[in-house]
Order: structure tokens, then C-alpha cells, then sequence
């Protein structure tokens, strides 16, 4: 009777750790793939004349996501002289190669952009929204993103997860000093686009 007691006793012990490890069970952290994940943006033109459209090229970054704790947080580094209109000359007075302007990214002087965040509002399991903050020509200001379409998938190839969203916000160039065009009637406001892939380790 001792003995099965003990053994009882045993496996309610196996049963609570095994209880307590998933409740502490780390958040995976997923690493973007710089291959599937592009930044991109419509700016207004010549006070409504034309909407311009481009893209950062280069970007870094890491996810973490603990799914059955709804919870997570996104941090993104951006290069900001990739950025790509489709326009050499565009490009190079943007990044400030042709001619450096403080009102404009000035890449020499700030060569990134920054979004810090934290993933919010799940549903079914999923984020739809992320809280956070963009850092942008050194300025930093809360910009928050909605996540139009989330989801994970195991990886093709070598193991692990990658999950995939299409998030947007919208801001005002003008609040991080990029104010180029504002006293010639030029709208401050961005739309932001984001389509962003990344992938556990195996």
C-alpha cells in the first residue's frame, strides 16, 4: 500500500513540473528573412500631383512569440540608404548622396531606422496589431501597425516555423524632421506597408 502511495506520489510530483515548465516555456524567437521581407511606403509628390511609391531593400530583425500566452515583441532594424524608388537620381537626393539635406534621411548621419514593439489584440491565436516605436532621421515617436493577415506554416526546407504577416500603419514624415517639400505644399503623411516573413530554428 506504502509503495503505491509513493508511486502516486511520483507521478503527481512529474505531473506539477511537467505543468510548470510549460507555464514558463520560453517564447520562440524567429529570426526575418531579409529575402521576403520589404518595407514599403507612398508618399505624396508635388502637393497631390502624383503619389510616389518605394521600398527599403535591406532589412534585419527578430520576432519572439509565445502563442499560447498571446504575447510578443518585434524588433526590426531598416537601412535606411536601400531605400528604392525605382529612381536613381530620386534615390540619391533622398539617402543625401547627391547633396546631403536635413530634411530629407541623410543617411551619412543616420544610416537606420529602428521599430520596437510588441505583438497585441490576438485572435484565434494570432496577433492583430503590434504597439510600438519607429525611430526615423534620430527622432523616435509610438507608431502602431495593424496586422491585415497573419500566419505560421512549418519551413519548406531544413526545419523549424516561419510565419508570415502584412501589417500597415500610416504617420507623418514631418514628426521625425524628414519635412522636405512642406513649405512648397508637398502632404507629410506616409502610408506604410510592410510584408514580412520569418523562420524558427529547426
Amino acid at each position: 500500500m506504502r509503495s503505491s502511495k509513493n508511486s502516486m506520489s511520483a507521478l503527481l510530483g512529474v505531473a506539477f513540473v511537467t505543468v510548470g515548465a510549460t507555464a514558463v516555456a520560453a517564447p520562440t524567437t524567429y529570426q526575418i528573412d531579409p529575402n521576403h521581407t520589404f518595407p514599403s511606403f507612398e508618399v505624396d509628390h508635388t502637393g497631390g500631383t502624383s503619389v510616389w511609391r518605394g521600398k527599403f531593400n535591406t532589412t534585419s530583425g527578430t520576432i519572439t512569440m509565445d502563442k499560447a500566452a498571446g504575447s510578443g515583441t518585434v524588433s526590426v532594424t531598416i537601412d535606411a540608404g536601400s531605400i528604392d524608388f525605382g529612381h536613381e537620381g530620386l534615390n540619391n537626393h533622398v539617402t543625401g548622396k547627391d547633396r546631403p539635406d536635413p530634411a530629407m534621411l541623410d543617411v551619412a548621419k543616420f544610416p537606420t531606422a529602428t521599430y520596437e514593439g510588441r505583438l497585441t489584440s490576438w485572435v484565434n491565436g494570432a496577433p492583430t496589431k503590434v504597439e510600438g516605436n519607429l525611430t526615423l532621421h534620430g527622432v523616435t515617436k509610438p507608431v502602431n501597425l495593424e496586422i491585415r493577415s497573419f500566419k505560421c506554416a512549418p519551413a519548406r526546407q531544413g526545419g523549424g516555423e516561419t510565419c508570415g504577416a502584412d501589417a500597415q500603419a500610416e504617420f507623418s514624415r514631418a514628426d521625425f524632421g524628414v519635412s522636405f517639400g512642406q513649405s512648397f505644399g508637398f502632404t507629410m503623411g506616409v502610408a506604410l506597408r510592410i510584408q514580412i516573413e520569418a523562420r524558427s530554428a529547426p
